[in-house]
């Protein structure tokens, strides 16, 4: 059973920085894209960031780059995103999501986990 399970979700004032982190487990995470979405209240979901399983890098909105930075270890199942520069509009549910290399679409989710920026 493929489990993604994010965490390092928090408050944090504007400005501030918070890392998630996304473990995998249940497949094989070396062959999988990940990738990172978020939703905030009353919104859709948006795509952040994604890291290929050949390690290609993509980031959604301008308004992202420069502050978000992803990152895999593949050794550890695990996914990051870095966050810097936090500002009130970031708030949202963060979730990590899994597609196989050969897949369209993402096949897996995590629960999600709430990042909260004041002001």
């Amino acid at each position: 059973q493929v489990q993604l399970v994010e965490s390092g979700g928090g408050l944090v004032q504007a400005g501030g920085s918070l890392r998630l982190s996304c473990a995998a487990s249940g497949l094989t995470f070396s062959s999988h894209s990940m990738g990172w979405f978020r939703q905030a209240p009353g919104k859709e979901r948006e795509f952040v960031a994604r890291i290929a399983w050949t390690g290609s890098i993509t980031v959604g909105a301008d308004s992202l780059k420069g502050r978000f930075t992803i990152s895999r270890d593949n050794a550890k199942n695990t996914m990051y995103l870095q966050m810097n520069s936090l500002k009130p509009e970031d708030t949202a549910v963060y979730y990590c999501a899994a597609r196989a290399k050969a897949a369209s679409q993402y096949a897996y989710w995590g629960q999600g986990t709430q990042v909260t920026v004041s002001s």
